[in-house]
């Protein structure tokens, strides 16, 4: 009961609160406008350019905080209020989008292993929850055994790429920090307010990939389980 509760209940509780730290740090930062009224495509467009970064498109997609960078495509996303927001975190998330970008040009191994496990991380992400599932259920007879071995594969794939995304995105705000205040899109004392909004949203990937890990040992100890009986 007690490995359950750390493996399982604990990570789903640092997700929950790592959802509402990100929460709250955009709704905070997203009130405090920036000195420069620069928009989060014009501060995008400006990082990208500095770095000689060319053919990248900036587009507007729907919803909150569904921002992105495409490199096949070469295209970077902004939410509606971050394409047109001056705001603190407006900047900060279209600067790290931009980040990947960046890291995209100058061929950045983490990104590039990461864009490599994307098809496999999207066949296991597929097959993972069905194959847990029924293996849980018919985990005392043979097929049950196979399941889980199967979902457990399918766990430690997701969790690679998880390993894998954590460089990515930190690297990622890091060139979105030093390139804001260089090139002048901020003053160095509005960073506090920048730091805390890109921090929060790292913290949700670190929280993905507890989740991911602790769910693959506990079907680790399933498996170990059946092997002693």
């Amino acid at each position: 009961m007690l490995i359950w509760i750390a493996l399982i209940i604990v990570p789903m509780l640092f997700g929950l609160y790592a959802q509402m730290r990100v929460s709250s740090a955009y709704n905070k930062n997203v009130q405090i406008p920036s000195r420069g009224r620069i928009t989060g495509a014009e501060a995008a467009e400006a990082v990208m350019r500095s770095a000689g970064v060319t053919g990248v498109e900036i587009v507007r997609v729907p919803g909150q905080l569904t921002d992105h960078y495409d490199p096949i495509h070469r295209r970077l996303a902004l939410s509606e209020m971050n394409y047109h927001g001056t705001s603190l975190a407006a900047l900060g998330v279209a600067a790290h989008e931009a980040g990947h970008a960046i890291q995209h040009k100058v061929g950045y191994s983490m990104m590039t292993l990461r864009q490599t496990l994307v098809p496999a991380t999207q066949i296991a992400a597929g097959v993972s929850n069905f194959v847990l599932i029924a293996g849980i259920f018919l985990i005392s007879t043979a097929i049950g055994g196979k399941l889980l071995t199967l979902g457990a594969i399918a766990l430690g794939v997701i969790c690679l790429f998880q390993l894998v995304t954590l460089p990515v995105e930190f690297d990622a705000s890091r060139r979105a920090r030093q390139q804001l205040v260089s090139l002048g899109v901020i003053d160095r004392d509005e960073m506090p307010g920048v730091s805390e909004t890109l921090n929060a949203a790292a913290l949700t990937y670190v929280a993905a990939f507890v989740a991911s890990l602790g769910s693959l040992l506990h079907i680790l100890l399933l498996l170990s389980g059946r092997k002693e009986e």
